[in-house]
């Protein structure tokens, strides 16, 4: 009830004004069963789009932590979390990857349809980059098929590090299922679930017309960091040279099934 109220009522109507959403390929997710939506990630407003547009009830893996928060606060974030669907999961502790890979079965399992970023995070430069297989190990465990979804432009509304989002169009693409039947009985196979992985990054590419980078998002994300200077070390060399006139400037959820 809640899921429908924050879908229908609270956040629905304010997106479709603002951002005007559409969808093209809804037909390709089935009205019932389980299946998983493998997206590309480009900002946390994906989570909210993406159920927004299909009627089916699309539910994700969240962090713990975004429901026990205590207090009013912790209670708003618990209540507004489940409302749009998503399921906390314990990703503390070196079983934390067992742990979110056996509650997606589980839900699976139950016959619903379950949003996944292969990508593990948000790409931080609006490129795919390598996707994780443990999408493929909980397509292969569930025996269910991988329904590739791309997102378009929510990083324009959602750019990474503002705090309010910006009128901007949206559009979802979503391909047709993909069947890993033939490799029934192989989860677990690395090379297996590389390839299944690898095909649905493809798929991804296709149909989101990004850069594909075969690197780990996250991996990018940290060497960044790291090359940072800190408050104490002043950057290296001699600060850029301000650019002429005429001149211009030209342009970053889901477990691994093994350590890659």
């Amino acid at each position: 009830m809640l899921y429908w109220w924050s879908k229908f009522v609270l956040l629905g109507p304010l997106m479709r004004m603002f951002c005007r959403p559409e969808v093209r390929g809804a037909e390709n997710v089935p009205e019932r069963g389980g299946a998983i939506l493998a997206s590309n990630h480009l900002a946390v407003a994906d989570s909210f789009f993406l159920p927004l547009m299909l009627p089916r009830r699309v539910t994700f893996l969240a962090k713990r932590e975004y429901f026990t928060e205590p207090g009013i606060r912790g209670w708003f974030k618990k209540q507004f979390f489940t409302g749009v669907g998503q399921v906390p999961v314990d990703r503390s502790g070196g079983s934390a990857a067992r742990a979110a890979m056996d509650t997606a079965v589980r839900l699976l399992g139950e016959r619903k349809l379950l949003g996944i970023y292969p990508e593990g995070t948000r790409s931080p430069d609006g490129r795919l980059y390598k996707g994780k297989t443990g999408v493929a190990r909980m397509a292969l465990e569930a025996g269910v098929p991988v329904i590739p979804v791309a997102m378009v432009g929510t990083d324009k509304v959602n750019p990474i590090g503002s705090k309010m989002w910006r009128p901007r169009k949206v559009k979802i693409v979503i391909g047709e299922p993909m069947d890993f039947s033939r490799y029934e009985g192989m989860a677990g196979d690395r090379f297996i679930e590389r390839s299944m992985t690898d095909e649905i990054m493809y798929n991804l590419m296709e149909l989101s017309g990004q850069t594909y980078v075969d690197l780990y998002a996250a991996s990018v994300k940290e060497k960044a960091l790291a090359a940072q200077p800190t408050p104490t070390q002043p950057p290296a060399g001699p600060p850029p040279a301000r650019p002429q006139q005429g001149s211009g400037w030209s342009d970053a959820h889901v477990p691994d099934s093994r350590a890659s």
